[in-house]
């Protein structure tokens, strides 16, 4: 069996799952996920402990066991605490805002930069140079977290930009100058 997909599905309590037309479903304190299922791939949940089935030992099947188990316990993760991501703004003038349902750049660009907040996405800006993406599901945090970061993505010279809070910019030496 697979080392990943064998392994139970643990559901904190304040968390609800259930299975419904193929749609694995796992709302909680911090929102609702959704995760549509495989078919072929059979799903039990016994109280708070979930499991998954293969049809086969193939080498897609055992793929396809491992990829649902993470995808469902992504979900149930994501239901009941939530996922984090956070950029920093590296720049002279580099700031940040919220309003509304937009977020306000001023990236160094001749005008402000502007940013819908999707649904479900909760955005917050620290000093005006930490800025934290969260939410329920882990895939779409990671996207709008990416889509800021593309924003203005950080130059290897000075890094000015938009990194990630843990990201380690690899830096370029300057011109060597004329003698």
């Amino acid at each position: 069996m697979s080392r990943i997909g064998r392994m139970p599905i643990q559901v904190p309590a304040g968390t609800k799952v259930e299975i419904e037309a193929g749609v694995f479903t796992a709302q909680g304190p911090r929102g609702k996920v959704a995760q549509p299922l495989f078919d072929g791939y059979p799903v039990k949940v016994d109280g708070n402990v979930v499991t998954i089935e293969r049809p086969g030992d193939a080498g897609p099947e055992r793929s396809k066991h491992g990829l649902l188990r993470a995808l469902l316990a992504n979900a149930v993760q994501g239901a009941s605490a939530g996922f984090v991501k956070q950029l920093d703004l590296v720049g002279v003038g580099y700031r940040a805002e919220v309003k509304g349902e937009l977020v306000q750049f001023a990236l160094g660009y001749s005008h402000p930069v502007l940013y819908p907040i999707p649904a479900g996405i909760k955005i917050e800006i620290d000093k005006n140079n930490r800025i934290t993406v969260s939410g329920a599901d882990r895939q779409q945090v990671g996207q709008v977290a990416a889509e800021i970061r593309n924003l203005r993505r950080p130059d290897p010279y000075k890094g000015k930009g938009i990194k990630y809070t843990n990201e380690i910019l690899r830096r370029k030496a300057g011109k060597a100058g004329g003698k």
